[in-house]
């Protein structure tokens, strides 16, 4: 689905598709008060690292050989944006809030691929290996997370700590501080692992958050 007009003019306002343009956010001061909805543009940093969730159009050298996924250290790289989907199937629609236990998918805004899991074991560590795959119209149930919000919080706001849990594998969206020295170099390994550890907490930070327009 292509994005509408005006979410495009924010990135041409806010330098969303320039390698180096400035990591600008559409909206209000307090981060805390924030709704993520669909079709909000955003980056996810890895709590305890600060790195940020990233892809490129580089494929691994083993397991599925699909479009590798790490963490990146540069906050102003624009290959760590996702664009946040509902599920098919669903009435959810852009503007909805996100509720904690919604299962998502995560499209790259630049491979448009989606974000994606399964038994293939990651390079480095050997875990779950999470990757990009599919294209606009294929996606299938390995690109569905389930977003689980640490604390008491019912719906998903910027700055609040959450979980992303692979529908398929169970596995938790996970990074840490193991880093590729040859196809990312410096980059660190994301991958899935099936139990709640400190590295499977995510924030989100930089991007165009959409306004809420579910109706009531």
């Amino acid at each position: 689905m292509a994005l509408p007009f005006f979410v495009l003019a924010l990135f041409v306002l806010f330098g969303l598709g320039s390698d180096h343009g400035s990591a600008s956010s559409a909206h209000a001061a307090n981060s805390e008060e924030v709704q993520i909805t669909y079709g909000t543009v955003l980056k996810l940093m890895h709590e305890r690292t600060k790195f940020r969730l990233h892809s490129h159009d580089v494929p691994y050298g083993s397991g599925s050989g699909q479009q590798s996924v790490t963490s990146f250290p540069n906050v102003e790289d624009s290959n760590s944006y996702w664009i946040v989907r509902p599920q098919p199937g669903t009435s959810a629609k852009q503007g909805d809030t996100i509720k904690s236990g919604t299962i998502i998918r995560l499209q790259h805004m630049k491979t448009r691929k989606w974000l994606h899991s399964h038994l293939h074991a990651s390079p480095i560590s050997g875990n779950l290996e999470v990757s990009c795959f599919g294209s606009e119209s294929e996606s299938d149930t390995g690109d569905y997370w389930r977003l689980l919000i640490e604390g008491s919080g019912k719906t998903w706001k910027q700055d609040q700590r959450v979980r992303l849990q692979h529908v398929d594998t169970s596995g938790y969206l996970h990074s840490h501080d193991k880093k590729y020295t040859r196809i990312a170099g410096g980059q660190q390994e994301v991958c899935g692992v099936r139990d709640k550890r400190a590295d499977n907490v995510w924030l989100a930070a930089e991007g165009v958050y959409l306004p809420v327009t579910e109706s009531k």
